[in-house]
């Protein structure tokens, strides 16, 4: 797909330069020094000899076909020069220049220009404002960083030139081999989607890191993320954890989503490993690139050091690992051997005087038992230590039983040899067992998603048309905050149950309705100018009779039309009083980058209070609502404790699921709130006992 790029049969260097120091000199010696197969066609209006090379003044002057050029010009030129490349039918752009979207508004508009030009002309570009591209493979380095990584199976894509530098340099000092290294800079054309793709197809790279700022088209990077992760781990590092890009929102959804959020709910849905800490990318990259996997979450330790011993226990603890049973034969065989004072059971503890051999026997009876998916050594420098021929050991033990093997060698200089003879021989070496857990966690979690049933999304039999036609009349009435009738309206064509509720302009109106729904009742002021109508008085719960009715109708008119005297005001409505049940929310707020993201939490109150809430990008399948009802910190009040009946969370599972649908068909929803969300005993159902929806101004209604 981008073949153009990565293994080209020629490259031209347009800004070529004689000079060293500068870029296109740099780039040029770069495809020189690592010895790219290819031609290549230095351009350079001086049209002067660089590295032993014909240089041309132009690229049309080339004499035979260019599949890549890459351009290393000031921004200026750039646009002449993607013209030149389209006449000489260039298949790819490399464009290193800086000075484009990323300096204001002159620069997106030269940008977008020299995007149009290459799309016409058919090229794909890669950058502007990038460091360039490596294909370990083919021996080319069309890039200006320093040094060349060594062949191996991970690729990286970064969205930093700088950051990118870092990585080049790290896997270069630690001999961690790549494949592929792309710097995709401001994304013109290829982004984080595109090359996922390509490198994803790649049968050179068996695991895939990057870093990335932010992601274009959100929906269709999710779609290829499923498909590549099934096949390769995927390792991203997103920067921007805060909720600064977050837009301000007036629902609970809105105010509590951001844009993390939805990264961590669509990484979480393609199977994507979010590295929070930049050292996890590189950690658990390394795991991948040097074990097949872990087949099961059973994990022995194997340390001549108590401390670090619990250290690495919390770790498996704080995971998805768990503290292998260590079976009694093979504790009946390290009683046989060990000293008396060693710890048998896990974490198998061979004692501060353990040398080589000691260590060799302890890690052997942990693989052969059949209870160990894995093993994870951690080794402190004491007097008796043997770091080189520990590590031996643990070379040929890994080689023999075909289980993974982490290591911890902690310390500095009287480790360091016996760390990096474990690098060497593909042995994944950390110097603090909390990294070496967190790795074979990452190759646990992996193993996890790949096994795990795709899934469907479900579709429910709704009234499209109804909802259709309440949009439009709310749109053509300039009321894009749906009050709680309308919204009503809607959600009910979506299969959701809700209590008994008449809408009453009048006093005598609200008294009959109360009278035919049975006291007690609730009263609401109905106005979709009030989005939070405890605020202003708008509520009354419990009322029993019809003076109580009468009277609640006056005051509630009074207090809103003397807080808000320029809502409009549709009556109130009186509704059902719904007992028992507990309080949830579902939500969906829209995120700019990938569509209705669905959330769930206790409600009422408790969403304000606790923000306990689950977030996923919609549409959901049925496993995605399932994990999200059980990922909450509160999920136990809602299983039931100390004998309260469990809430029936098959319903609630229900209605997150027909809230995405919602979501999804009508586009034009911005945010929605159902909360409460009434949760009733198991097999009671659930229902919605309050909502609100807020429609995009600019957007028509979804035609069907």
């Amino acid at each position: 797909m981008l073949e153009s790029f990565f293994q080209p049969r020629s490259v031209a260097v347009i800004g070529a330069s004689r000079e060293a120091g500068k870029l296109g000199h740099d780039v040029l010696k770069n495809l020189v020094d690592y010895n790219y197969s290819g031609v290549l066609y230095p351009v350079n209006p001086k049209g002067e000899p660089i590295l032993g090379l014909t240089c041309y003044k132009s690229v049309r002057d080339i004499p035979g076909e260019v599949d890549l050029a890459v351009i290393v010009i000031p921004a200026k030129f750039t646009l002449d020069a993607v013209k030149e490349c389209a006449a000489k039918k260039v298949r790819a752009l490399i464009i290193i220049t800086a000075g484009f979207k990323e300096m204001g508004r002159e620069g997106a508009e030269l940008e977008k220009k020299v995007t149009d030009v290459a799309r016409a002309g058919g090229m794909r570009i890669v950058g502007p404002n990038c460091l360039g591209l490596i294909n370990t493979q083919f021996n080319l380095n069309a890039s200006f960083a320093a040094g060349m990584p060594e062949k191996g199976d991970v690729a990286f894509m970064s969205q930093s030139g700088a950051f990118g530098t870092a990585v080049l340099d790290w896997a270069i000092g630690e001999r961690l081999g790549l494949s592929k290294f792309v710097s995709v800079g401001n994304k013109a054309d290829v982004d984080e989607t595109s090359l996922l793709e390509a490198i994803g197809a790649d049968p050179d790279t068996g695991v895939i890191l990057g870093y990335v700022e932010s992601v274009q088209d959100g929906p269709g990077f999710m779609r290829v993320a499923r498909r590549v992760t099934r096949q390769k781990p995927v390792i991203i590092f997103k920067s921007g954890h805060s909720a600064a890009g977050a837009k301000a929102a007036s629902s609970h959804t809105g105010a509590l989503a951001g844009s993390d959020n939805a990264y961590n709910s669509a990484f979480k849905q393609c199977g994507i490993l979010r590295a929070r800490e930049v050292v996890d990318m590189f950690d658990w990259g390394l795991a991948f690139s040097c074990q097949k996997g872990i087949k099961g979450p059973n994990i022995a330790l194997v340390t001549n050091a108590g401390g670090p011993g619990i250290i690495a226990t919390d770790a498996v603890e704080r995971s998805r690992l768990k503290m292998a049973q260590i079976s009694k034969e093979t504790v009946d065989a390290l009683r046989g051997v060990l000293p008396p004072a060693a710890n048998f059971y896990n974490p198998i503890d061979v004692l501060g005087d353990a040398k080589a051999d000691r260590y060799d026997f302890a890690i052997r009876a942990a693989l052969k038992d059949p209870n160990v998916d894995g093993v994870v050594v951690v080794l402190t420098p004491q007097t008796s230590t043997e770091p080189v021929p520990t590590a031996e050991a643990i070379v040929k033990a890994a080689r023999e039983f075909g289980k993974p093997i982490v290591a911890a060698f902690m310390g500095g200089p009287r480790t360091q040899e016996g760390f990096r003879y474990l690098m060497d021989h593909r042995i994944p070496a950390y110097h603090f067992p909390e990294r070496a857990v967190s790795a074979m966690d990452a190759l646990y979690r992996q193993r996890m998603w790949v096994e795990s049933p795709q899934g469907e999304v479900p579709v429910f039999n709704v009234d499209r048309k109804a909802v259709a036609a309440r949009f439009k009349e709310a749109r053509a009435s300039g009321h894009l905050q749906l009050g709680e009738q309308e919204a009503r309206e809607v959600i009910a064509a979506y299969g959701f149950r809700l209590p008994s509720s008449v809408l009453c302009p009048t006093a005598d109106e609200a008294v009959a309705a109360a009278v035919k729904i049975g006291f007690p009742i609730v009263m609401k002021i109905s106005s979709p100018d009030i989005l939070h109508k405890s605020d202003v008085g708008g509520v009354k719960v419990g009322l029993q009779n019809e003076k109580e009715v009468r009277e609640a109708f006056a005051a509630m008119m009074e207090n809103v039309r003397r807080k808000m005297p320029k809502a409009d005001i549709r009556g109130v409505l009186i509704q059902q009083m719904v007992k028992g049940g507990r309080e949830t929310i579902l939500g969906m707020t829209k995120d700019p980058q990938f569509g209705p993201m669905i959330m769930f939490g206790l409600g009422g109150i408790y969403v304000e209070v606790l923000k306990d809430v689950s977030f996923r990008i919609a549409p959901l399948t049925r496993a995605d609502a399932e994990t999200m009802v059980s990922e909450i910190r509160s999920i136990a009040l809602l299983k039931g404790v100390r004998g309260q009946a469990p809430a029936d969370l098959d319903a609630v599972v229900d209605g997150l699921l027909r809230l995405s649908q919602l979501a999804s068909d009508f586009p034009e929803i911005v945010e929605i709130d159902l909360n409460p969300f009434l949760a009733f005993a198991r097999g009671e159902g659930a229902m919605a006992v309050d909502a609100r929806i807020v429609l995009k101004s600019n957007e028509p209604p979804a035609a069907h």
